[in-house]
């Protein structure tokens, strides 16, 4: 397995996907060899000297021991890792929409977790071990740290970030979570959480076939209607990418605290809850025998 590169730049900066070409070589995809890293900052375009959220140190911390605590269980990682990654990096929106940051963030801050997390075991089929290199440069959805932070974003429940937890534990969620495009409405995402808690939701088929039952009934539902949300205040976003100058590093050993915002209506996820369970009884799951 890989080690971190000799050099490891102190700030994030933004690395254009063609840039990366050079760098995503043979040895590295297969896990065997980690590039030097000094080249790589000849490519990267720098962000602001005196932001203190582009600090490497507290996200190669959180790295390192998201490996060493998970090392029996990988994929166990995500669920503890994306509401830390999301209080440490505090991000607007519209800047994690910029790929070219979690460009920079896999390939040059952290491509030694990339390879730990996402580096393929051997099968029958495809006995050669390699990471997809959508790990590093993909979309939202399957870059190695995008997809945790997004899901952060979308699952959190104002400050709370246990919902987020619960979420990430299943792989399908995280990697179908843009795909459900009704996600972005918090109480939707909020009665999808408290399935999963409620074990009514416990495969990755059930949490597909539940998708298609929502987004079909979204076709002649508006869900705003039925668990209508109240508007965000934009400030407290602002006030909490604000404050990450003065932020202690995340716990290890508990949940951060993300932005002071007020929590999705309970009335509208306890509404959504109760429909998202009826329209389940009839979802196309996989696997799961038609009741007459």
């Amino acid at each position: 397995m890989i080690t971190r590169p000799n050099h490891v730049p102190e700030r994030l900066g933004l690395l254009a996907a063609a840039a990366m070409d050079p760098f995503l070589t043979e040895q590295l995809i297969s896990g065997e060899q980690v590039h030097g890293g000094i080249d790589l900052t000849k490519v990267v375009e720098p962000l602001s000297d005196d932001d203190a959220r582009w600090a490497v140190e507290p996200l190669r911390s959180l790295v390192e021991d998201v490996m060493f605590e998970f090392r029996e269980d990988r994929t166990r990682a995500d669920a503890w890792l994306a509401p830390r990654l999301h209080a440490t990096l505090r991000l607007t929106r519209r800047e994690a929409a910029d790929k070219r940051l979690w460009n920079h963030l896999a390939l040059a801050v952290a491509p030694d977790y990339v390879a730990w997390r996402h580096l393929s075991e051997p099968t029958a089929k495809k006995p050669e071990r390699r990471i997809s290199l959508e790990r590093f440069r993909g979309a939202a959805d399957r870059q190695c740290f995008s997809r945790l932070w997004w899901a952060a974003e979308l699952f959190r429940n104002g400050p709370d970030y246990e919902p987020v937890e619960v979420a990430c534990a299943n792989q399908d969620i995280i990697h179908n979570t843009h795909r459900l495009g009704l996600i972005d409405h918090r109480p939707t995402a909020q009665a999808i959480v408290r399935l999963l808690k409620d074990g009514r939701i416990t495969k990755g088929r059930d949490f597909n076939g539940l998708s298609v039952a929502i987004n079909a009934a979204g076709a002649t539902l508006i869900y705003d209607v039925l668990g209508p949300d109240d508007p965000k205040d934009p400030t407290r976003m602002r006030d909490w990418v604000a404050g990450a100058e003065s932020a202690d590093p995340v716990s290890r050993y508990s949940l951060p605290q993300g932005p002071d915002e007020d929590p999705a209506p309970e009335d509208s996820v306890t509404a959504l809850t109760a429909y998202f369970a009826e329209l389940f009884e009839t979802a196309p799951v996989r696997g799961r025998r038609s009741q007459d």
